[in-house]
Formats: C-alpha cells, structure tokens, sequence
C-alpha cells in the first residue's frame, strides 16, 4: 500500500509522516502561524503541538519534540539566553498578533513589552523581500547579533594556565604571577595576566585545579 503526501508517494506510512513533519516544520520557519502550518499539511493543531512540544504517553514514557529550534532550544543545552531578549515564543505571537492588525502598542501590552522593543523587532527584522515579519527568521537574526563570550584567557591547554597553575603550587599569589609574567616573558603577549583575571580565572572554575592549588597562595 502507497501512502502520498504532496504529490509523493511513500512505501510506508512512517515516511510520510515524517515528510509531513518536515514541511509543517519548513512551513512554521517560512512565517505561518500553527493553525495555518497544521492546515496547510493536513493534521490538527494537537498534532502540531505534539510535534513542537513533544508529549508524555499514558503509559508515562516521553516522546521527544521532533524540532531542535522551537521554543529557543539549541543543541547545547548549557546555552540560556536572558529574560531581555524576545523568546521564540514572543516572536510567534507578534507574528499573529500583527498579522491579525494588532498595533504596536496592544501587542507591546499583551507581552508586557514595552512598545519600543515590539517596534524595534518589526523594524530590524522585517524580511527583505517583502517587509514581512517571519518569527523563526527574526529569532535566529537576532541571535546572530548577540555578543558572543570572550573566550577565557586562562584555560587549560595553554602555557599561561600551566604558569599560573605552577606559581599557584609555589604559593605566590596573583600579583606575584602577574608580576612575574611580564618580568620573564616581556615580549609575549599571550602570557600576559593581570592580578585580577587570576583571582577570576581560579573562582571562574570551582572545582577546577586551579581553585584545587589556590591553597594559601591567596
């Protein structure tokens, strides 16, 4: 039995569902809302939901959400992004709300938003083509523009970490090491440290072996 989706026919009903899983999913990122999503690939917004969200059977096992992207969700799951910026959810809503000709304002009240963000995100992030506001666009626009950390100048693997780590053993403390570094390496800047970025380097990582040598260097 042939099962078809989109003018494609499938062997076995798993493909087509996921098929039809991939294009609700393309068609979320291409700006529609869920009722349109759902409709336009033939299940029902429960379905869709399931499919965002994931769910928990009665049997108590869990099925996983089968989209990375929604609800901000990254694959490293150490990643949080502050209550400041706009959450992917957030965006879905002004989305609809702006599609059905909410102002600014009502939409920047039914967030708890003030109106110069809503404004701010309509403007920023409108599509090129078109000038409209696709949420899952505007979501990954914006986390494009975010700072990335620095890097930690102390980290293990480097020759200023086995420095420190050294002068830590030998009870010198942080502004000696700084001291010391300039002294003995003047023309290199990778082994510069100042006092204070060894204090944080050693609280940065608790349970690191820095913190473990700190000792009564300090």
């Amino acid at each position: 039995m042939a099962y078809e989706f989109e003018g494609v026919q499938y062997g076995k009903l798993r493909d087509m569902q996921e098929a039809r899983r991939a294009r609700y999913v393309q068609l979320l990122e291409e700006g529609l809302n869920f009722t349109q999503a759902a409709h336009a690939v033939g299940v029902s917004k429960r379905t869709g939901k399931v499919w965002r969200n994931g769910r928990t059977r009665s049997n108590g096992r869990n099925e996983r959400p089968l989209v990375d992207w929604y609800g901000g969700r990254v694959k490293d799951s150490t990643t949080t992004v502050s209550s400041r910026y706009l959450s992917i959810d957030e965006r879905i809503e002004i989305a609809d709300l702006s599609r059905s000709g909410t102002s600014v304002r009502g939409i920047a009240r039914r967030l708890g938003r003030s109106a110069s963000t809503v404004s701010r995100e309509l403007r920023r992030n409108a599509h090129p083509a078109d000038g409209g506001y696709r949420p899952h666009r505007a979501d990954q626009l914006a986390a494009s523009r975010r700072p990335r950390p620095k890097r930690r100048k102390i980290r293990p693997g480097t020759d200023l970490y086995a420095y420190v780590a050294a002068g830590l053993k030998r009870h010198w403390s942080p502004e000696q090491i700084s001291n010391r570094l300039v002294r003995e390496y003047p023309d290199n800047d990778h082994m510069r440290a100042c006092h204070e970025t060894i204090y944080q380097a050693v609280y940065v990582q608790p349970r690191g072996e820095l913190r473990r040598q700190v000792g009564n260097a300090l």
